[in-house]
């Protein structure tokens, strides 16, 4: 399978906007195009399209930097278009963006936020080594991944 993650240009914009998640899945993350928006407005956050075999699939963001946090890296969108759905094109384009995540040098930890109810993503996140901490103000569930000391054995 043949999953990438590109920037967000003038060339996709408004069909990465334009994806949609069905009702029951729409409830548990802000739409693209409000994600879009917000990313326009806040530099440290990055917008992604997800491609799977060349076509769009979805979408994610994430921060660097998060609450001015150095090191602290966020996530705080994916959504997978339901065409794309039961392929493993999510798992995948989270796999890719943990290793690019991972890979920073000043990495100290990885959050990302989810709504209690939402039992497919706890799931999900957790199988991706994501370890819950407890609420937030909004009520939404922190999971963090904090990477073991670099040199330890």
């Amino acid at each position: 399978m043949n999953v990438t993650l590109e920037p967000i240009t003038r060339k996709n914009v408004e069909a990465v906007m334009n994806l949609e998640l069905p009702p029951h899945q729409a409830q548990f993350v802000a739409t693209n195009a409000f994600s879009i928006a917000q990313a326009s407005y806040f530099p440290s956050l990055r917008p992604m399209a997800i491609h799977h075999d060349g076509n769009l699939a979805g979408f994610l963001l994430y921060s660097i930097n998060t609450n001015d946090e150095p090191g602290c890296y966020g996530i705080f969108r994916l959504m997978v278009d339901p065409k794309f759905q039961g392929r493993g094109v999510g798992r995948r384009a989270m796999e890719l963006l943990l290793r690019e995540l991972r890979a920073q040098p000043d990495l100290r930890r990885i959050t990302i936020c989810y709504m209690p109810s939402n039992e497919v993503g706890k799931r999900f996140y957790a199988s991706l080594g994501f370890v819950e901490t407890g609420l937030d103000d909004d009520g939404e569930m922190i999971a963090e991944i904090r990477p073991a000391a670099r040199g330890s054995r």
